[in-house]
């Protein structure tokens, strides 16, 4: 461990302190005390409010109340940082209050002129793609709370511009070009939901204790929403196109790449209509597809897309 990567690591582990001593330091990083001593002028010197208690048990402190000491970051974490704070942009709405433009502020108050610059340089020649979404999505902080507190809730929702109610356990919010979606469990019904977060009206938190864990939510969320009458799907498609796949699926659904290239997985009762638009972005790259039943599906909703175009 460098002396960079040692003081960075010093910063945090006595951010968790009131006091410590030169042998604190030397114990844990196996340094001298020479080094030791230089090392907290170093940190005094990055800003870090510590002070000494002379006598027989001298030990060294830090004052109460105390912002966060700077952490020193190379310019590859910064770039990383900063564009993982852009990447909020794309969204109207986050679980979290706060301001992307405020966020960004304090982030760039916290580095020198020249990392600032240097971001700024970056942002110009670096482009993120990214999904603008206009519907805001009220809340997903709300949402975020019931999961952490592994608590249900009973929710209004709009669907085929019906209100709707349900009463949920969520366990995971997940985006997607700049939607938000939130997966549950129906309390009534334990079957496994999800809903787009801005059409999401009312969320109220039930007092009642929720029926699972965040752990078992999610180790048994694949299984509870598969149905008794699922039906399972192989698609093989060329090898170039498992970047379609990357780029987005869904978690029914697996990729194995062999000697073949073949997507598995399986739908409900329901759902073919919408896994069919899914293969349909696949085109020529379809090599073949099993069950038949979903390759007529597939077929049918090519041939109602050519006679829309048709009446064009």
């Amino acid at each position: 461990m460098n002396k960079s990567e040692r003081l960075n690591d010093m910063i945090r582990y006595l951010n968790g302190r009131e006091y410590f001593n030169l042998q604190d330091l030397m114990d844990k990083y196996g340094i001298s005390k020479s080094t030791a001593l230089r090392d907290i002028s170093s940190l005094e010197q990055l800003g870090m409010p510590i002070f000494s208690e002379h006598g027989r048990h001298g030990r060294y402190g830090l004052l109460k109340n105390r912002l966060l000491s700077p952490i020193i970051f190379t310019m590859d974490e910064v770039y990383a940082l900063y564009f993982a704070m852009l990447t909020l942009e794309a969204y109207q709405s986050t679980p979290f209050h706060l301001s992307v433009n405020k966020l960004n502020e304090k982030f760039e108050s916290c580095l020198s002129d020249k990392q600032v610059e240097q971001i700024h340089k970056m942002k110009k020649v670096l482009q993120l793609e990214i999904y603008p979404h206009r519907h805001a999505s009220r809340f997903l902080d709300r949402i975020l709370r019931s999961i952490l507190q592994e608590s249900s809730c009973r929710i209004q929702y709009v669907k085929n511009k019906q209100n709707k109610s349900y009463h949920i356990q969520f366990f995971k919010i997940s985006a997607r070009f700049g939607q938000w979606y939130a997966s549950g469990i129906e309390c009534s019904t334990n079957k496994h939901r999800v809903f787009r977060c801005d059409r999401i009206t009312s969320v109220e938190e039930e007092e009642n204790g929720a029926h699972y864990s965040i752990d078992e939510l999610i180790q048994r969320s694949l299984d509870i929403y598969r149905s008794e009458n699922s039906i399972d799907f192989e698609i093989e498609i060329l090898e170039p196109a498992k970047d379609i796949f990357y780029k987005e699926h869904y978690p029914s659904m697996s990729l194995e790449v062999r000697d073949k290239t073949v997507i598995r997985g399986f739908y409900n009762p329901g759902e073919e209509e919408f896994v069919a638009d899914y293969f349909m972005r696949y085109g020529r790259s379809v090599v073949s597809v099993k069950p038949d039943s979903l390759k007529q599906i597939i077929q049918n909703r090519v041939e109602q897309l050519l006679t829309h175009y048709h009446r064009l």
